[in-house]
């Protein structure tokens, strides 16, 4: 049987990254930076401070689907997953072991990480561009999570939702 594939989510600065790879290590599983699987004109265009179209991300997503079901024994995804529809992408074939972690923040605080990360293509300035584009998951499709928090207190949160699922 197919193990769960992890997609964590949110806009950039959330610490899908950081929140991603603690909750691999802590289920012994892979972890995978969505990021990584971007088209270089994808990561030239944002880059260059423009946001990203729904065909932009199509070719994108549909990489990491194909990633998804080759992680049979269950897998950490790092990916925005912005849109219900980019959502309905990432989960295609899977056969319901798809869990969407929504990590969640105010702008404010999302701005301030940003400003002091370096390192990192995606520019502060398409941060109100994520937060548009936004559509929020809700339960059963996601398990939301604050992120104003310490990464031990995020990953307890997480832990404790996830108990109250099985």
């Amino acid at each position: 049987m197919r193990k769960t594939v992890y997609f964590i989510m949110g806009v950039s600065g959330t610490g899908k990254t950081t929140i991603g790879q603690a909750w691999a290590k802590i289920l012994d599983i892979p972890f995978y930076d969505g990021d990584d699987y971007h088209p270089t004109t994808n990561v030239e265009k944002m880059t260059s401070g423009k946001p990203l179209n729904d065909s932009d991300r199509q070719e994108w997503l549909l990489a990491l689907n194909n990633l998804a079901l080759m992680q049979r024994d269950g897998a950490v995804i790092a990916c925005s997953a912005l849109k219900q529809k980019y959502r309905e992408t990432l989960k295609m074939r899977m056969e319901g072991q798809v869990m969407f972690i929504f990590l969640q923040a105010s702008f404010k605080t999302i701005k301030s990480r940003l400003q002091h990360r370096k390192g990192h293509f995606m520019p502060l300035s398409l941060l109100e561009s994520q937060f548009a584009t936004l559509e929020p998951p809700t339960a059963p499709e996601a398990i939301t999570v604050s992120v104003e928090d310490d990464v031990e207190t995020v990953l307890t949160q997480l832990s404790q939702q996830l108990k109250t699922l099985d």
